[in-house]
């Protein structure tokens, strides 16, 4: 049996874009169409056994990185768990929602994965809250520079949210 890291590694290299999602709404070349997402996921979930409990958390998370916010959010608002909360409030953070991001992540809690997070980012502590409002005043000040480090930040919370979510279902 494969993994978390391992699975987890997988599942990027599957639905793998040319550049990391933006923190905004904005498109962005190199997704893809929804269509063709699932059916790579589908593929993705056969080859590598992947519990039935973890296809919708990692359909969301999927959709989500691909921009498909719609269909990442009637997913992610159907799953009752720290884990569907989390991806709830990353949409609303991306769409941009951030009081119904902050409602979401209040959902969430402390995560058990959030220690991971804030080692992987070099933060002494994750507080979501502040990562949505430095979010926020980096899209509204438009400041190039910090919009890129957010933007990296925003991919390596995908990337423990993700290996969280293989750990919790093998």
């Amino acid at each position: 049996m494969s993994s978390a890291a391992d699975l987890t590694a997988k599942f990027k290299s599957a639905i793998a874009t040319p550049e990391v999602p933006m923190l905004g709404p904005q498109p962005r070349p190199g997704t893809l169409a929804e269509t063709e997402l699932l059916l790579r996921l589908e593929s993705f979930f056969e080859a590598n056994h992947t519990p039935e409990s973890a296809r919708p958390l990692l359909r969301s998370a999927a959709l989500l990185w691909h921009d498909h916010f719609d269909a990442s959010h009637t997913l992610s608002q159907d799953i009752e768990t720290h884990d569907g909360s989390w991806l709830h409030g990353i949409m609303h953070r991306r769409e941009p929602d951030y009081g119904n991001a902050k409602y979401w992540f209040r959902r969430v809690g402390q995560h058990p994965a959030f220690p991971k997070l804030a080692g992987r980012t070099g933060r002494k502590t994750w507080d979501a809250f502040a990562f949505i409002d430095e979010c926020e005043a980096a899209e509204q000040g438009n400041d190039a520079g910090t919009i890129a480090a957010l933007r990296q930040i925003q991919a390596a919370e995908f990337d423990v949210l993700v290996k969280h979510l293989f750990a919790a279902h093998l």
